[in-house]
């Protein structure tokens, strides 16, 4: 039986540039390990969820998250929020 590959999604969300997230990052395999390493070195905050990161993963690079991903990428940006203000209540 085959293991699947890894693979990770990127998003930023900017609301002076765009309406909605868009993907930044996108792969799987050595990709996705790359991914991951940088927001690790970078202290951004990873959230795990695989059917999620199936459906990103479609979208092309710089592509804006469709209207039927939002309430979904709301709660990832709402995973990061708790998490920046747990480590900034720790500084």
């Amino acid at each position: 039986m085959s293991q699947k590959r890894k693979k990770a999604v990127a998003l930023k969300y900017d609301a002076t540039k765009s309406s909605a997230p868009e993907v930044t990052a996108s792969g799987a395999g050595a990709v996705a390990e790359k991914i991951i390493k940088e927001a690790e070195q970078h202290e951004v905050p990873i959230m795990e969820d695989l059917s999620l990161t199936e459906l990103l993963s479609e979208l092309n690079i710089n592509e804006v998250i469709p209207d039927e991903l939002y309430q979904a990428v709301a709660e990832v940006f709402a995973f990061i929020y708790r998490a920046d203000q747990e480590t900034n209540s720790k500084k």
